[in-house]
C-alpha cells in the first residue's frame, strides 16, 4: 500500500528539522533532539497518574502508574517499556501512549524508566525491566492492582524488552504473564532483512544507520550471540510464553524481524495476533495526534490486553 497520507504529511513536517548524523552523533545530542520532539500535546484523560519510585537492590527506578476511568473492580496491570533504541526515551516521551493503553484496555499501566545505554549497557535494561515486573507483582496491593493479572508491553526497543521479560519470567520461574504486546519490536541484530533494504534509508523516521548506532551503544563490544535476551529472535525455545500481539509497520526497517518473531511464537504454540499496519512507519503508535489512523492499532493492542487481563 502507499504511505498513509497522514504519515506522509508528518514526515514532510519532520524533514524541516535539523537531521541527526548518526556517524558522529553522541547520545546526549540524540536525546536532546528526540526526547523533546516525541513529546505529545494534550494527553488522553485517565482517572489518575502517579509517579512511583521502584526500590531495587542497589538502584531505584522511576516509574509512572496510570489508572483508567470507569473501573468496577481491581484492574490488572501492564508494565510498559518505552522505545528509543535502549539509549533515548523517557517516561514523558511515552506518557500519552501509556494513557491511551490504560484507558482503552480498562487496566492499569506502569511505565518503567529502565537505565539507558551506553552508560548502562546490556543486560542492564533487561534486568531492570524484569526486576520491575517482580517488584510490581510483590507490591500489587500497594499499587491497587491484581497481581495475578499481569502483562508486558513496549514499542521498538521497549518491545524487545517486553519480549525479553516474557522469556526471563518463564526461564526464572517469575511472575506469570497473561500477555505480551510487542509494538514494532527489535528482535535481532540482523540488517539483511528485506525490510531494511526497502525502508532503511532514513526517509521513514528510522533507518539502518540509526539502528546500527543504537545496537552499538547497547551491546558495545559484546557479541550478539552472547546476548540471548537482546536478540530474542535467536531463542531456540519460545514455548510456554504468554499470548502475544505483534504490531509491525509496513514502512519500517524492523517490519520483517517483528513478523519473523511472531511466526516463531506461533510455531511454538503461542497464541499470537500478528499484523502489519499498512502505510505506517516506525513510531506511529505514539504519533496518534498527527496520525489519527494510528488509533485503529492502539485499539487493537488495547483490546487484546483487555481480553487477556479479564
Amino acid at each position: 500500500m502507499p504511505l498513509n497520507p497522514q504519515v506522509e504529511a508528518l514526515l514532510q513536517f519532520m524533514a524541516q528539522a535539523p537531521q541527526i548524523d548518526f556517524a558522529t552523533a553522541t547520545p546526549a545530542e540524540v536525546r536532546a533532539a528526540y526526547d523533546q520532539s516525541m513529546l505529545q500535546g494534550e494527553p488522553p484523560k485517565v482517572a489518575s497518574v502517579r509517579d512511583i519510585a521502584i526500590a531495587l537492590d542497589g538502584r531505584t527506578l522511576d516509574a509512572r502508574l496510570y489508572v483508567p476511568d470507569g473501573l468496577t473492580g481491581t484492574p490488572g496491570l501492564t508494565l510498559f517499556y518505552h522505545g528509543g533504541g535502549w539509549v533515548i526515551g523517557t517516561l514523558d516521551t511515552h506518557d500519552a501512549t501509556c494513557r491511551a493503553l490504560a484507558q482503552k484496555s480498562g487496566h492499569a499501566v506502569l511505565s518503567v524508566a529502565y537505565r539507558l545505554a551506553p552508560e548502562h549497557r546490556y543486560p542492564t535494561a533487561t534486568e531492570d525491566s524484569y526486576a520491575a515486573l517482580c517488584w510490581a507483582a510483590d507490591n500489587a496491593g500497594a499499587l491497587g492492582v491484581d497481581g495475578a493479572c499481569l502483562a508486558v508491553a513496549g514499542d521498538s526497543a521497549g518491545g524487545n524488552l517486553a519480549a525479553a521479560v516474557s522469556l526471563m519470567a518463564r526461564d526464572r520461574g517469575g511472575p506469570v504473564l497473561r500477555h505480551q504486546l510487542l509494538i514494532y519490536p527489535v528482535t535481532d541484530q540482523d540488517y539483511s532483512f528485506a525490510s531494511y533494504e526497502e525502508n532503511g534509508g532514513g526517509e521513514y523516521f528510522l533507518g539502518t544507520d540509526s539502528m546500527r548506532w543504537f545496537w552499538g551503544h547497547y551491546l558495545g563490544e559484546q557479541a550478539t550471540a552472547d546476548a540471548p535476551y537482546a536478540a530474542v529472535l535467536r531463542s531456540t525455545d519460545l514455548s510456554g510464553l504468554p499470548s502475544a500481539t505483534v504490531i509491525a509497520a509496513e514502512f519500517d526497517p524492523l517490519r520483517d524481524e517483528g513478523m519473523a518473531y511472531a511466526e516463531k511464537l506461533q510455531a511454538a504454540g503461542v497464541a499470537t495476533d500478528a499484523v502489519i499496519a499498512p502505510g505506517m512507519i516506525h513510531g506511529f503508535f505514539s504519533m496518534f495526534e498527527a496520525v489519527p489512523d494510528a488509533w485503529e492499532w492502539i485499539d487493537r493492542g488495547a483490546a487484546n490486553l483487555k481480553k487477556a487481563l479479564a
